[in-house]
């Protein structure tokens, strides 16, 4: 009788799971869900990772991997799976995103320069497959209170407090919020009381490719992140939209790191891109912002770009290449760029 009631149980658990999946992905964007999901069948979670839960579980999680009797809501299960999909995720989008950006956008003639470290790309890339994991561990204690339904993230545009304009509103309020925490951590971490701990390992990288975006000492990649998750406890935010600014948020960390320096002209000077990005590399004390040069502008840290007055990564290599002296830059460990200011900044870093 017991085997009968455990089946029984998760019948009925698959029924209520299919419930839930189906009401996220055909009624997301419907103004009246209830009208076709009846009251005791919605979901009391209230996060993003209850959809990714949900379609996991359905398919994957209780059909393969936990014993039917391990309730779908049990925090010990949520709090595995939030752990294993959070690192796959993160996983599958740094590099997934990275190999399409790094084949198809990343100008292949930066790893002549001088600073191009040996074997960059292969320790950009192990250095954040160890650190990830580790980024996921508080990471997944916010998802948790996602999960539990702490946020105010909601499930239909019906939800939002100013219908479908109110989900433009908190896509902008989402972009500039983050920036303005971002700008402030960052320089933050550039104090000279915990740069050596926690942001130093980051600017090995002078020139970065797209793997360096997520090459982070843990700390610094967990407070860097940390805006990202705050927003939604603060602030309603649908959950679809988060889920989509959460990928946005990855393409472009990559996008910043791999030195495609075209900004359209209007926007050169209110895009923090690849090329503004890339002097903070080089120079350590500009272009802090994440998306906008707005806080650098205000703090006093914004950088034009040297790759836009002609006096780049790319200008020195041609220069180097013409001169007949570029193998020998790169036998040495610090190359001179861009004269006597690059020989300070190196100074002042360690």
């Amino acid at each position: 009788m017991r085997n009968y009631a455990l089946i029984g149980c998760h019948l009925y658990d698959a029924q209520s799971r299919a419930a839930r999946i189906g009401r996220s992905l055909t009624f997301i964007f419907c103004r009246h869900p209830t009208t076709f999901v009846p009251e005791h069948q919605q979901p009391t979670q209230d996060s993003t990772m209850d959809l990714v839960l949900d379609v996991a579980d359905y398919y994957v999680l209780s059909p393969y991997v936990y014993p039917a009797s391990w309730p779908e809501g049990g925090a010990l299960r949520q709090i595995i799976s939030l752990l294993v999909l959070t690192n796959l995720g993160a996983a599958v989008l740094y590099l997934g995103l990275g190999v399409i950006n790094y084949f198809l956008v990343f100008d292949h003639s930066l790893m002549k320069h001088p600073q191009f470290l040996e074997n960059q790309v292969q320790r950009e890339i192990k250095y954040a497959m160890t650190s990830l994991p580790l980024i996921s561990i508080p990471t997944v204690a916010l998802f948790f209170a996602e999960v539990r339904g702490y946020s105010k993230l909601y499930d239909t545009v019906d939800e939002s407090p100013l219908g479908w304009s109110g989900l433009l509103l908190s896509m902008i309020s989402f972009l500039l919020f983050t920036d303005m925490c971002i700008y402030w951590i960052h320089r933050f971490l550039h104090h000279k009381s915990i740069y050596k701990l926690f942001h130093k390992p980051h600017h090995l990288w002078k020139i970065p490719s797209p793997f360096a975006s997520h090459a982070f000492h843990p700390v610094d990649g967990f407070m860097q992140g940390l805006p990202y998750h705050i927003y939604p406890f603060l602030f309603p935010l649908h959950k679809v939209l988060y889920l989509a600014l959460y990928i946005f948020v990855n393409i472009w960390t990559i996008s910043i790191h791999d030195g495609d320096y075209r900004v359209p002209g209007a926007l050169t000077g209110a895009i923090n891109g690849s090329a503004h990005h890339t002097d903070h590399h080089l120079f350590f004390d500009y272009n802090y912002g994440q998306y906008f040069t707005l806080w650098d502008r205000l703090g006093g840290s914004y950088r034009h770009p040297s790759a836009l007055m002609g006096k780049g990564p790319h200008d020195l290599i041609r220069k180097l290449q013409a001169e007949g002296k570029l193998g020998d830059c790169r036998a040495k460990a610090v190359g001179q760029v861009n004269g006597d200011a690059q020989r300070r900044v190196t100074f002042k870093e360690e």
